[in-house]
């Protein structure tokens, strides 16, 4: 392994040469190569911190570091730098891991408008695809999912309520992780909703999402002990079909890794659905949302002074800067929270209840009536076509049952189709983490056997 100083300064070079095409990092932490010097230092007095000593590590723009920009993509954070490290950052600084910079986002994860185009922010720009640049990056993690695909960095943390990790990780063809909700701490980490917010890992493997969820997670779990091939037998991996359908390469793709999985010992129970899911209303989970965020807003921008202080004054902030925040697409739903009755509301208790049901009643209802350690779909269609003008095309997903539970996550890609990466998620039982890393380590490794990891990315105009 080269010194962590040969590390940094090899991917700032690669910085400087790629992310002119992909836009990835919005910025560079200027002291990156001091903290490889001083960890080298370090190593070479015997004083390792751990398995991930001297890496380093892009960290998502809503998540605080001290001294440098947090912006959620948004002007209205750009000239007030956060005062401390977000309870992540910190732990990251602990394990002797290098905070190489920050990735662009959708701005306010995008939470801020029903229409916007994933990957832009006012702050960063747009972020593209690198295995077209024409593609979408997808969001709102996509610069670390860019990031990481680019080699642009081994490790990226992103955050996720619903589909912001894992998404981008299907879009871009890395592995991401959305933890179990309160896993990961969020202090220091701009919301959306608390019910379902969750920091987490995005690697180029499995193990290395692993390894850094280890480090990431307050609960003293080694995550890396579970991410070895060769525990796929016994496991009983179920099938929801009404989670599939988005997208025919990527349900083929899914297929074929149900055979690699089951002649590795696993056995696949299919026809799995969550039922709950069938009278589930479609919008509560909107509601739930809206509703926390105001207030959990508020109480992280009274950490940021000099900054709005409140969702209407963000709100404000945007139509007083609509040349530049209001370019591309509106704030409907940051307008929309404004009017809900908000936490204690019987609107809001009845909306939690129902996302409650249909997800996590749903998601431990099927696990236990199918004996069953996981279920698989796949993620998402391959990364749609970059289009400011217009609302976002639908590209399906299977994240919403449990964003709403705050059930762990996680994608592993399957394959290239026309240049594109498609990829599974796999999804459990709260705090099954370490259960999903043994099945995606199983397959990723019978995946490379069959038919090699992904290439790496050439950065073509189109696609």
């Amino acid at each position: 392994m080269p010194s962590s100083q040969e590390q940094v300064e090899a991917l700032l070079a690669r910085i400087d040469e790629v992310d002119q095409h992909t836009n990835a990092i919005s910025d560079l932490d200027p002291t990156a190569l001091e903290q490889a010097r001083e960890l080298d230092e370090e190593a070479r007095a015997g004083r390792t911190r751990g398995p991930l000593h001297g890496r380093p590590v892009l960290v998502k723009d809503n998540i605080d570091t001290a001294g440098l920009a947090t912006t959620a993509g948004s002007l209205a954070l750009a000239d007030n730098p956060p005062r401390s490290d977000a309870d992540l950052v910190t732990r990251l600084r602990e394990a002797g891991m290098v905070v190489l910079g920050k990735t662009n986002l959708s701005e306010w994860a995008n939470i801020r408008d029903s229409g916007s185009t994933s990957g832009w922010s006012a702050y960063g720009g747009l972020t593209r695809n690198p295995y077209a640049l024409n593609r979408s990056a997808c969001g709102s993690s996509s610069g670390s999912g860019a990031a990481v695909a680019a080699r642009l960095a081994p490790f990226a943390i992103g955050t996720e309520t619903d589909g912001s990790i894992t998404m981008p990780a299907a879009f871009n063809g890395c592995v991401g992780i959305k933890p179990t909700v309160g896993t990961v701490s969020t202090r220091g980490v701009v919301p959306i909703a608390p019910s379902q917010d969750s920091p987490g890992p995005m690697a180029l493997t499995v193990a290395d999402a692993a390894a850094l969820l280890t480090v990431l997670a307050a609960d003293d779990t080694d995550y890396a002990a579970h991410a070895v091939p060769g525990r796929l037998a016994g496991k009983r991996i179920g099938v929801p079909r009404k989670a599939w359908g988005y997208s025919a390469v990527a349900d083929a793709a899914t297929e074929r890794a149900l055979s690699l999985l089951s002649a590795e010992g696993a056995e696949v129970v299919d026809a799995t659905d969550i039922e709950a899911m069938a009278s589930y209303d479609g919008e509560s989970e909107l509601v739930v949302l809206l509703s926390e965020l105001g207030p959990a807003l508020a109480d992280y921008l009274r950490t940021r002074p000099g900054a709005p202080q409140t969702l209407a004054e963000v709100v404000a902030f945007n139509r007083q800067h609509s040349d530049v925040e209001l370019e591309w697409f509106g704030q409907d739903l940051f307008e929309m929270a404004l009017g809900l009755p908000g936490l204690g509301s019987k609107e809001y208790d009845a909306a939690r209840a129902a996302c409650l049901a249909a997800g996590r009643d749903g998601i431990d209802q099927t696990l236990h009536e199918h004996r069953l350690d996981a279920l698989l779909a796949p993620a998402s269609a391959p990364a749609i076509p970059i289009d400011l003008a217009n609302a976002e095309h639908h590209w399906g997903g299977c994240t919403e049952t449990s964003a709403m539970a705050g059930y762990p996550i996680m994608t592993v890609p399957t394959g290239l189709v026309h240049g594109l990466p498609v990829a599974l998620c796999l999804w459990g039982t709260g705090g099954s983490e370490a259960t999903l890393l043994e099945i995606a380590a199983g397959y990723e490794a019978a995946r490379d056997a069959d038919t090699g990891p992904l290439p790496e990315p050439t950065f073509p105009a189109f696609v």
